[in-house]
C-alpha cells in the first residue's frame, strides 16, 4: 500500500466497494463480436464476375495452346491438346488433366478425324507450327469469347464469338 499522508490507499482503484474492471459477461459479448467478425471474413468470397471468369478461362486455354505448339515445334514431334467438353477440362500432352469452370459452357470445333467421342476432342499442333486447326468457344451466356487456332501456322487468337 501507498501512503498519502493522512490515509493508506490501495494501489487498485475502488468504485465504491467494487474494484473496477470488467465483468464476465462484458468479455463473452467481445468474444462473440469478434468470433462473429471472424467467420464473416474468413468466410467472404468475392462474387463471380462473369466477364472476367470467362476471359480467364479463354486465357488459360489459349495459353495451353500456345504451350503445345511450342513443345511440338522444341520436340520436333506432334502435340496435342485434349479437350473434355463434358467433364469441363483438358490436358496438354501427357501431361495432368486441368479444369475449366464447371458454370461455363465449352464448345469444341475441330476435324472429324480429332474427335475422340461425342464430347472429346484434341487440336494437334506438328512439329514445324502447323496444327489441325479449330475453335474452343467458352461462355456463360452474358459473355462468350472463341479460341482460334489457324490451322497453317498453329496461331493462337482469343475473340469475341459471333
Amino acid at each position: 500500500m501507498i501512503s498519502s499522508g493522512k490515509r493508506w490507499l490501495s494501489p487498485v482503484i475502488r468504485r465504491g466497494d467494487r474494484q473496477a474492471g470488467f465483468t464476465l459477461l462484458e468479455m463473452v459479448v467481445v468474444v462473440a463480436i469478434l468470433a462473429l467478425a471472424l467467420t464473416l471474413i474468413v468466410g467472404y468470397r468475392p462474387p463471380w464476375s462473369s466477364r472476367l471468369g470467362v476471359r480467364e478461362a479463354a486465357s488459360t486455354l489459349a495459353s495451353a495452346m500456345r504451350l503445345a505448339r511450342s513443345e511440338a515445334i522444341s520436340r520436333d514431334g506432334p502435340v496435342s491438346v485434349v479437350i473434355d467438353v463434358a467433364g469441363h477440362r483438358y490436358r496438354v500432352g501427357e501431361g495432368p488433366e486441368h479444369p475449366l469452370p464447371s458454370r461455363l459452357r465449352v464448345e469444341l470445333l475441330t476435324i472429324a478425324s480429332e474427335r475422340r467421342a461425342t464430347n472429346v476432342g484434341e487440336i494437334r499442333f506438328n512439329s514445324d507450327g502447323s496444327s489441325t486447326g479449330g475453335r474452343v468457344t467458352i461462355g456463360d451466356g452474358l459473355h462468350t469469347l472463341a479460341v482460334g487456332i489457324d490451322w497453317l501456322n498453329g496461331r493462337v487468337s482469343i475473340g469475341d464469338a459471333h
